[in-house]
C-alpha cells in the first residue's frame, strides 16, 4: 500500500509541475502575441528586426558598422515592463535624463551617464543581447521580449517575475574590435 501511495504522490507532483510549466509557456505566448500586435500596430513606418527571442523596432536608422556578438555598445536606455503598451508608470530604470524628467522621476543620485557594455557581459539578459545585435551608432529603437528572455522566474528589483519588457535604446557608439 505504501508503494502505491508513493507512486500516486510522485504522479501528482509531476502533473503539478507539468501544469505550472504549461501555464508559464501560455503566459509567454500571450506576451509574444501582445508584442507582435504592438509592432504590427506601428504599421510600416518603422523597420522591425527579429533575432532569437527579441524584437527590435528601429525608430531612427543608425550609421556605420553593425554590432556583432563580440562587440561593445554604448547607449542610453529606458526599461519598461510591457503588457501590450508602456507608459511612465511602467518605467523601472533609465539613464536618459529626458525620459526621467518626463516620467517625473526625482532621483537624488541620478546617473545619466552613457552605459557601455560588452555583448559577452553576463549582466545582459538574453532578450536585450539578442535585441542589441545589429544596432548601429545613432540608432534609436525599441527592443521587446517576453519574460522567457528577460529575468524568467526571478524577481529583479521592482520587476515582477516572468515580465515582458520594452527597452527604449539610444545607441551612441558601436565597436567590434
Amino acid at each position: 500500500m505504501r508503494h502505491i501511495f508513493k507512486i500516486f504522490v510522485a504522479f501528482a507532483l509531476l502533473a503539478n509541475v507539468s501544469c505550472v510549466g504549461s501555464k508559464l509557456e501560455q503566459a509567454y505566448n500571450n506576451q509574444e502575441g501582445k508584442i507582435d500586435s504592438y509592432i504590427t500596430g506601428k504599421g510600416d513606418q518603422y523597420r522591425a528586426v527579429r533575432n532569437g527571442g527579441a524584437n527590435r523596432l528601429v525608430l531612427k536608422e543608425g550609421e556605420g558598422e553593425e554590432l556583432d556578438r563580440k562587440g561593445f555598445v554604448s547607449f542610453y536606455y529606458a526599461g519598461y515592463t510591457f503588457n501590450g503598451s508602456f507608459s511612465a508608470s511602467n518605467l523601472f530604470v533609465t539613464n536618459h535624463q529626458a525620459t526621467a524628467d518626463q516620467a517625473g522621476w526625482n532621483l537624488t543620485d541620478a546617473d545619466y551617464q552613457i552605459y557601455e557594455i560588452s555583448m559577452n557581459d553576463a549582466k545582459l539578459t538574453q532578450g536585450l543581447r539578442d535585441g542589441l545585435l545589429g544596432v548601429k551608432a545613432g540608432e534609436e529603437c525599441e527592443i521587446l521580449f517576453s519574460g522567457k528572455y528577460g529575468f524568467g522566474n526571478d524577481v529583479f528589483g521592482i520587476i515582477p517575475a516572468n515580465s515582458a519588457q520594452l527597452w527604449k535604446i539610444w545607441v551612441v557608439g558601436v565597436t567590434n574590435d
